[in-house]
C-alpha cells in the first residue's frame, strides 16, 4: 500500500496483522496503533520514502509482507514492489504479498507486469 492509501484501509491492515499473529510471527512492526513503525528507505534525489506495510519476523528470519490492494497511484506501487524484492533477495529475507477478496486480479496483474513470481496470501 502507498501512504495515501493507508488511511482508508486501517481495517485490513489490522486483519493482517491479527493473522500474522496467529501463525506465530512475532516481533511485528507495522504502521497501526500499538506497533512500532518499520525502517523507511529514502528515495535518493527525491522526497519519496519506502516504508514496507508490515514486517515481521519467525524462525530468526525477517519476512516483509505488502498489502495488495487497488491504488490510484500503481507506477509507484510498482517501484515500491520492485525495491522491496531487490532488497529482500540482497539480504536473505522474506516478501510475501497479502491481498483480499475484490483485489486478487489486480495484485496478479501487478506481480506479473514486474515478472515476480510469487502466490500471494489471500484473506
Amino acid at each position: 500500500m502507498i501512504a495515501q492509501d493507508k488511511l482508508e484501509n486501517q481495517v485490513f491492515l489490522k486483519e493482517s496483522l491479527t493473522y500474522l499473529e496467529n501463525l506465530g510471527f512475532d516481533n511485528i512492526k507495522a504502521d497501526a496503533d500499538g506497533y512500532e513503525t518499520p525502517k523507511s528507505y529514502l528515495k535518493r534525489g527525491s522526497d519519496i520514502s519506502i516504508t514496507p506495510d508490515i514486517v515481521a519476523e519467525k524462525g530468526g528470519r525477517k519476512h516483509y509482507f505488502e498489502i495488495g490492494l487497488k491504488s490510484e497511484e500503481p507506477k509507484l506501487l510498482k517501484s515500491k514492489w520492485r525495491f522491496l524484492d531487490v532488497l529482500t533477495r540482497m539480504k536473505d529475507h522474506r516478501f510475501k504479498i497479502i491481498t483480499r477478496r475484490g483485489h486478487y486480479k489486480f495484485t496478479q496483474d501487478m506481480l506479473d507486469d514486474l515478472n515476480l513470481d510469487k502466490s500471494p496470501i489471500k484473506l
